[in-house]
């Protein structure tokens, strides 16, 4: 290898001394701590495209509330483990308002970031019945999450949905449901990484499956309306956010704050539990916890052990901003549009360089600009192109690591600064010139 934009040998060092048998399998937070040290002993800038951390400013609204609550004294007082009346209010009415779903405030819970709320939703369904051990993941989908099941010791099964979208996806989510040992199903819809969007249909194939196989349901909003091809963002006004709660009566919701509101560093969304799912009372719950229905559960017995409650200003952060969204003074949608424009630019620049995108088509619609997309060079398996970019300069994560069958990355479009264009260019420029795209390839 020739020369690169980061030295050769200091990119050696620190990665042998991570230890990593398999690069592809590095983890975000390792990549992250790979690339910065990098960055740090070699003076050299990295276009950071590996963690899904928000880069704009938080929304403002949010902001002047809570530090008007702060000053109120917020800060001294245990928050009800419920939540805040206004919360719970305005969670239930930014549903309704983007969704066109009716859910009662009860069954909206505060949590400390949809990560805590994936982790209770995972903890109490697979407590509810002694047969049913295992999560299922529809696939590619957050690293992370399969984490928290090996964390919790349960069992989990997963698929790419990539081969079975439309009518096929029926057969392929049978064929693991008719076990009787799924607990709950979980999704994130846009999709992380791959950006594709779950239909109505296809959602209605997941509603009426789990209906059938009594399956509780997990849909991951963390990137809440964020597919730009539709206008989702006028509250009580068609189209509305898709959604598995139209087809079916036992799900769970996760609305984050982080992304659609750039929110992400006060650890704040909303769990919302269908209203017959927070009613119900499982035999496994009874068993474990003497009573409870999987609401109370949830709050009172899971979300008591993990945090007894969700920080007491950063609800108050939460509630003017559904307020405001809901009231139609705060466009939280043209806000976070900026991602899809530098999806666009950045997806140009790397065909330019004769990449492709993995999970270019949505169906029979070519793939959305968001957060994230996906890339492939010829030749390459995932990790040996995440580990010859990092010698560029440029750091993203595997797609392996997400439970996508297929080979590439994942790049995520929020660090991306106005300079950086340029200098992606000029380290493509120069990858390729190291790694020429052949005919055999």
């Amino acid at each position: 290898m020739k020369e690169t934009p980061v030295n050769s040998a200091a990119v050696r060092t620190v990665i042998d001394k991570y230890n990593l048998p398999d690069f592809g399998k590095a983890t975000i937070r390792e990549v992250v701590a790979i690339a910065s040290e990098l960055e740090e002993s070699t003076g050299t800038e990295f276009i950071h495209m590996e963690m899904g951390v928000p880069g704009l400013k938080p929304a403002q609204v949010g902001v002047e509330a809570e530090m008007e609550a702060l000053r109120k004294g917020v800060a001294s007082i245990y928050p009800n483990i419920n939540g805040t009346p206004e919360l719970k209010n305005e969670a239930a009415r930014f549903v309704k308002a983007f969704m066109n779903i009716d859910v009662q405030p009860e069954s909206c819970v505060p949590v400390t970031g949809s990560m805590q709320g994936t982790f209770a939703s995972f903890m109490v369904a697979g407590q509810c019945d002694p047969g049913k051990d295992t999560i299922l993941f529809i696939d590619p989908g957050f690293p992370v999450q399969k984490q928290q099941i090996t964390v919790m010791g349960y069992r989990y099964e997963s698929f790419d949905v990539y081969a079975y979208r439309g009518e096929k996806l029926y057969a392929k989510l049978e064929s693991y449901l008719r076990s009787g040992r799924i607990a709950a199903l979980t999704y994130s819809n846009p999709n992380n990484p791959a950006w594709f969007c779950l239909t109505e249909q296809e959602l209605q194939v997941i509603g009426e499956l789990a209906t059938q196989y009594d399956v509780i349901v997990i849909e991951d909003l963390a990137y809440f309306a964020m597919d730009f091809r539709k206008e989702l963002g006028t509250p009580f006004e068609p189209p509305y956010q898709a959604t598995i709660a139209r087809y079916t009566g036992h799900y769970i919701l996760q609305i984050s704050g982080s992304k659609a509101f750039s929110y992400a560093g006060q650890r704040i969304g909303i769990t919302v539990i269908s209203d017959k799912l927070y009613k119900r009372t499982y035999p496994g719950l009874t068993a474990r916890y003497g009573s409870g229905t999987f609401g109370s559960v949830y709050i009172h017995r899971v979300l008591y052990a993990l945090s007894a409650g969700t920080g007491h200003s950063a609800q108050w952060a939460l509630t003017a901003m559904f307020k405001a969204a809901s009231d139609g003074e705060f466009d939280f949608i043209s806000e976070v549009k900026e991602y899809g424009n530098r999806a666009h630019r950045l997806k140009n620049i790397f065909l330019r360089y004769g990449f492709r995108i993995v999970y270019d088509h949505d169906l029979d619609d070519p793939i959305a600009d968001g957060f994230y997309f996906t890339i492939a060079y010829p030749g390459m398996s995932g990790g040996e192109l995440m580990k010859a970019l990092i010698y560029y300069g440029i750091s993203a994560i595997s797609l392996s690591t997400t439970g996508s069958d297929q080979e590439g990355l994942r790049a995520c479009t929020s660090f991306i600064k106005d300079h950086q264009y340029a200098l992606l260019e000029e380290r493509l420029e120069a990858f390729t010139k190291e790694y020429p795209v052949t005919h055999s390839s």
